[in-house]
């Protein structure tokens, strides 16, 4: 009966279990968890014999760490055309065996290749895969053993490295924890029961594999029974037990096919552990069995939620991962040079944009000047006027600019002097103005350079010309003509008027000689240099800034396409390079498991 239903688990779970072991194979478990069989133990708790047995493989075993990177073993039931064969793969190494004596070294030597020699741990995982008549289709993967106390050579904090390697797999939902315990100690002590409970306390995906049964002391054999029978720590997936091999009978070169025999006289033979047998919680075959069927039932029912997060992740990588690194250029000289025009030209465009104004943003550059130039304007107006409140004053600047005319009599030097005195105070901040501009400016201008260029080092390097020396000088000038002391004679009547209040007519002029009068003419030219500065330094610096840094920009950007080593130009950060590659592998294999699950569901 139960050579038929084995027949029968072999046509069903297969399909399945190479499902999986595909993906992996891909890759996808660096994206996603897959369902697994992750094997965890003690050091000493007869793991090793247990694959062994499962396998029939003579895997490394001793004692002190065993297992020193993650074995991914797969086994593969092959009734026609192979005898035995194996495949042992590593960090895009590939060894096949046909003889299963040479295994056992070659897995160590790996070991000592990938973790160094000596008795560190790494989290590289080595596969291997077994076809044969005698094994069971399963795959599972084997953990070094939990160390309690560091022995010669080991890191202080082994114990903790290993429990934490653990851990990252365990932890994941999508796996099944299958605890090796040897039955001569207390499970309640057991380290890796315990870290199973952690992860999963409901004992759902926790099946226990009890080990060494012919070491128990005499009187223990019911309390064991309990164990297995779910009455002390209960598991969903329940106990098993199993007799492997000893290290007496491996020196007896007693073969595996002779052990399994004599496992089942153990336990056919055995006073109380004998009705396991009948309970089919006995003998490796039977964990076999189990094991198969736990996978693929976990298998069935993590495909559609491994499906959504295949396309979930596949769409996110499309739509927004690529984005961060698009295509790089091309590697023909001719497709480089179009490459770079095309480049440059959107830089061009994209600086011809922001310098008109034309991006449609909350706060775009314009929205920045144009507060910048109210402050300007706010700061004109508020400075000193020179209405009714400076009379005293006036009239003391009267006294200090009084040359031969009689008392009472006005000086119109004293006029120019006042005026120009005030206006000249107003340079530093037009200066600070021009700076304060520039640098939202050249922040633009940069975050533009940038997004152009983000993936080019040496493009992102050019030199931004600013115009700030031509527009000094262009300030300096017009403070200079400031202090000229003109305006139209109908413009100043205008202000005049206004300030005054008055209806002033030019033959009047003359006899507004009063010190009360006087301030208000000083106000009305003043508001007539408040008028002309507030837009005036506004567009100047805007256009020495801006448009013309913007022309000179874009000029320069084009000019190296004159003779320019191409190459050499559009050389990446290998950063980019590194990211491009790696997100295009992860598109790779999501695309692969898309397309496998696609075809399996």
């Amino acid at each position: 009966m139960k050579g038929a239903v084995h027949s029968h688990l072999e046509e069903s779970i297969r399909p399945y279990i190479d499902l999986i072991d595909t993906l992996r194979s891909a890759g996808i478990h660096k994206d996603l968890a897959l369902p697994t069989i992750i094997v965890i133990g003690d050091q000493s708790s007869g793991k090793s014999s247990v694959l062994e047995a499962l396998s029939g493989v003579a895997l490394p075993r001793g004692s002190g760490i065993v297992t020193r990177c993650p074995l991914e073993l797969r086994l593969k039931k092959v009734n026609v055309g192979v005898n035995w064969r194996a495949v042992l793969s590593y960090s895009d190494k590939k060894f096949e065996f046909e003889d299963s004596s040479l295994l056992g070294n070659h897995v160590l030597a790996v070991q000592n290749e990938l973790a160094g020699r000596g008795v560190g741990i790494r989290d590289d995982l080595i596969t291997l895969e077994v076809m044969s008549p005698d094994v069971c289709d399963l795959t599972l993967i084997d953990l070094p053993g939990i160390a309690r106390v560091p022995i010669n050579g080991q890191p202080q904090d082994i114990g903790n490295q290993i429990k934490g390697l653990i851990m990252k797999y365990i932890e994941k939902q999508e796996t099944i924890n299958m605890v090796v315990c040897p039955c001569n100690t207390d499970i309640v002590t057991t380290e890796a029961l315990k870290l199973a409970q952690e992860v999963d306390p409901d004992g759902k995906r926790t099946i226990a594999i009890l080990t060494k049964p012919d070491l128990i002391d005499r009187g223990t054999e019911t309390k064991i029974l309990d164990i297995v029978h779910n009455k002390v720590i209960p598991l969903r997936k329940g106990y098993i037990m199993v007799k492997c091999r000893g290290q007496q009978q491996i020196d007896d070169e007693i073969l595996l096919e002779k052990a399994a025999e004599m496992e089942r006289d153990f336990f056919r033979t055995h006073k109380h552990f004998r009705c396991l047998l009948e309970e089919d919680k006995a003998t490796i075959k039977s964990l076999a069995v189990k094991l198969s069927q736990h996978l693929v039932s976990h298998i069935k029912k993590s495909l559609p939620q491994l499906n959504e997060q295949v396309k979930k992740k596949l769409w996110d990588l499309m739509e927004c991962k690529l984005k961060e690194c698009e295509a790089g250029p091309p590697q023909d000289p001719k497709g480089a040079k179009q490459f770079l025009i095309k480049t440059l030209t959107r830089f061009n465009d994209q600086i011809k944009y922001l310098s008109l104004g034309e991006e449609i943003t909350e706060d775009n550059l314009f929205v920045q000047l144009r507060e910048e130039f109210r402050k300007w304007n706010d700061h004109l107006k508020s400075t000193k006027t020179f209405c009714n409140d400076n009379v005293a004053e006036i009239s003391q600047l009267s006294q200090k600019f009084r040359g031969r005319e009689l008392l009472g009599f006005s000086n119109y030097r004293m006029f120019e002097n006042v005026l120009q005195e005030h206006v000249a105070t107003l340079k530093a901040p037009a200066i600070k103005l021009l700076n304060v501009i520039k640098d939202i400016i050249l922040q633009q201008f940069t975050d533009v350079v940038y997004q152009c260029f983000q993936y080019f080092p040496i493009l992102q390097n050019i030199t931004l010309s600013s115009q700030q020396t031509k527009a000094e000088e262009r300030i300096s000038e017009q403070f200079e003509m400031e202090g000229m002391i003109y305006t139209q004679d109908h413009i100043y009547l205008k202000f005049l008027n206004e300030i005054s209040k008055e209806t002033i007519s030019e033959d009047q002029l003359p006899v507004l000689d009063k010190k009360k009068k006087y301030s208000e003419i000083l106000q009305a030219y003043y508001e007539i240099v408040v008028q002309r500065m507030s837009d005036q330094l506004p567009m100047m610096i805007s256009f020495f800034m801006l448009k013309e840094t913007a022309q000179l920009l874009s000029m320069d950007m084009l000019g190296l396409l004159d003779g320019a080593n191409v190459s050499e130009l559009l050389s990446e950060n290998s950063d980019v390079v590194r990211r491009r590659r790696q997100l295009q592998t992860s598109l790779d294999r999501l695309s692969a498991a898309h397309e496998a699950l696609s075809d399996f569901i």
